[in-house]
């Protein structure tokens, strides 16, 4: 890999918060409304009456994660849990010292978790848990296997794949999240070190190796049950398996809301229809709905496809704790020295 990590990473994480913050204000707005009147660039107030460049629950949830696992030199998930706990109480890793928008799903989770639980249980499993509370919030961990040297190897079985479901199932169990978030993953790592390829070469590469993966998987992962053997012939993810045609589809064949397959659809979608980091976010902001993270899924796929000197220097200004954020990069990219 060619790429700086540290750059790779303030790519990625920025990228997230960047993207978040664009959305925030238009959070639950439609796509009528945004096309009435198109956010073209870092607006304040709107929804959630929060100044330019706060970001959400999304950000604030991803930086928790990233701190853990700065402090605990990579993941540890009853510690992740408390954070997160500390942020849904206390109103640490937010902007402005107090939560003002967090997930269902993402609360119940929370809530249920207790020092000395199994944290990996805390996530409900139904088929109506499948929002995108843990999408949102991979980063970190995407980046932490992504940037392994051996990821589709060895590495990648009993290692990068057992850490992204389990991030997952803190909040998020069904088989259907980890596997979104398994996606991102993986399309991701493809993006830091994308050579030649198109984006959408390298975006097909990911989904191939992935379910491919998940081949191999069978009868070996632990992991690997008849829960995750069921959802894997569901086939919920199968718009993306070409995507070249997913790249046609029509703006009213994307939707944009919480559930964790539209959003990543949604933001898979404008990383494949633009060529830089605002035209993907600004495209994902106005398909309206769940504005806020589905800015941060694309913004975080934009930023490491396109670097992060791509992000417009007049967002990243005003974007809150910038400097503390940046701190957290670099104190993240030396844990990965593996």
């Amino acid at each position: 890999m060619d790429r700086d990590r540290t750059e790779i990473i303030k790519a990625g994480i920025f990228g997230t918060v960047v993207g978040d913050a664009i959305g925030v204000p238009v959070e639950f707005t439609s796509r009528t409304e945004r096309r009435l009147d198109p956010v073209t660039d870092m607006r304040e107030y709107g929804t959630h009456s929060q100044p330019k460049g706060t970001w959400s629950d999304d950000s604030s949830m991803m930086l928790a994660t990233m701190d853990s696992m700065i402090n605990n030199g990579g993941i540890n998930y009853e510690d992740i849990m408390a954070r997160f706990r500390d942020w849904k109480i206390n109103g640490r890793y937010t902007p402005h010292g107090q939560v003002f928008d967090i997930g269902i799903t993402c609360s119940r989770a929370i809530g249920r978790y207790r020092p000395g639980m199994d944290p990996l249980e805390c996530g409900e499993n139904g088929e109506r848990d499948n929002g995108n509370g843990s999408l949102m919030r991979i980063m970190p961990v995407s980046l932490y296997a992504g940037i392994v040297d051996d990821y589709w190897d060895n590495g990648f079985i009993t290692d990068a794949a057992e850490k992204v479901h389990g991030a997952s199932r803190l909040t998020h169990g069904h088989p259907r999240s980890q596997i979104g978030c398994m996606l991102y993953t993986s399309i991701c790592h493809e993006l830091m070190d994308r050579g030649s390829r198109s984006v959408t070469e390298a975006a097909q590469d990911a989904i191939d190796g992935t379910f491919l993966f998940y081949e191999k998987a069978r009868g070996k992962a632990l992991w690997y049950d008849e829960s995750f053997e069921k959802e894997l012939r569901a086939d919920q993810y199968g718009r993306m398996m070409n995507m070249e045609i997913f790249k046609s589809l029509p703006e009213n064949g994307i939707k944009s809301s919480g559930y964790v397959v539209h959003t990543l659809e949604a933001a898979v979608w404008c990383l494949l229809n633009s060529d830089s980091y605002s035209g993907c976010v600004l495209k994902a902001v106005n398909l309206g709905d769940d504005t806020d993270t589905v800015g941060a899924v694309a913004g975080g796929l934009a930023g490491i496809c396109y670097g992060y000197d791509s992000i417009p220097g007049e967002w990243l200004d005003v974007i809150v704790s910038k400097d503390w954020i940046e701190k957290l990069c670099g104190d993240f990219s030396r844990i990965l020295d593996i």
